[in-house]
């Protein structure tokens, strides 16, 4: 099984640079992250330190998030916020060259919270617009942009995998081939999707898996989701992709759960 390490939620014990080698000396060769900078365009020498903590660890990174705002504070995303386009338009060109850098080549965008005082109809509008145009950025690296459900926050409109295909086909009608979901098996069964449906549907042309057991978004195992079950039928359907390891747990015990096998 190859797994990713997601070390913007595990790992973080470690100064976020040190978190790829701490994922190399664990066993890993893949890593994920979320946007690891404060802002859409950061400074070169950030994104060298960046680039250059991955390298000097020895591991691809397999994903890495469009700038989503300030996610501690609440934010989800800029896809859909009306007033910060030109923020996210600025970053698209960022991470399209992170990508060329470092050989990744899936992009999660996270779609954004409902703004108070704004139409749905037009932050749905300026969410596809945007989503088009990051695809079209990524596209000349053979990039894919993933769309993904996500739990925990009311005024995040994408809860299930149907809220999010329906956006995706809306980015197809404008043009686009490569945008797809990110199958969230965590965030879909809390927001009471049903997975295994979802599976048998969609598995050949999930983006991405990512896993986290329920309750406590802990490690599998520590909860009653049949993620094993998710996983495996996903790969007997086609999805041959990494399965992004996205949970919380303490840096000792972060991977005890798991028996490796062949990437």
């Amino acid at each position: 099984m190859s797994y990713t390490v997601n070390c913007s939620i595990l790992l973080t014990e470690l100064p976020l640079l040190e978190r790829p080698a701490a994922a190399k000396a664990a066993g890993f060769d893949k890593v994920e992250f979320w946007w690891p900078f404060a802002e859409s365009v950061p400074a070169d020498g950030e994104i060298d330190k960046f680039v250059g903590a991955l390298k000097d660890a020895g591991v691809q990174l397999t994903g890495l998030n469009f700038n989503a705002g300030d996610m501690p504070g609440g934010d989800r995303g800029l896809v859909s916020w009306i007033g910060r386009e030109d923020e996210f338009r600025a970053n698209i060109d960022v991470v399209a060259a992170i990508g060329e850098a470092t050989g990744c080549r899936h992009f999660n965008a996270l779609y954004g919270n409902r703004q108070d005082g704004q139409d749905a109809a037009a932050q749905d509008a300026l969410g596809v617009e945007n989503l088009v145009l990051a695809a079209r950025g990524v596209e000349r690296i053979g990039g894919t942009v993933l769309l993904e459900p996500v739990s925990g926050t009311e005024a995040y409109p994408l809860k299930t995998a149907q809220n999010a295909l329906d956006v995706i086909a809306r980015t197809q009608e404008a043009g686009v081939d490569n945008v797809r979901l990110l199958a969230d098996f965590y965030h879909l069964s809390v927001n009471g999707d049903d997975v295994s449906a979802v599976v048998e549907q969609h598995a050949p042309v999930f983006g991405h898996i990512q896993i986290a057991d329920n309750p406590g978004r802990g490690a599998p195992g520590t909860g009653t989701l049949p993620l094993g079950e998710w996983v495996t039928r996903s790969r007997e359907l086609g999805y041959a992709g990494p399965i992004g390891l996205e949970y919380k747990a303490a840096r000792e015990d972060a991977f005890g759960w798991l028996i490796r096998q062949p990437a």
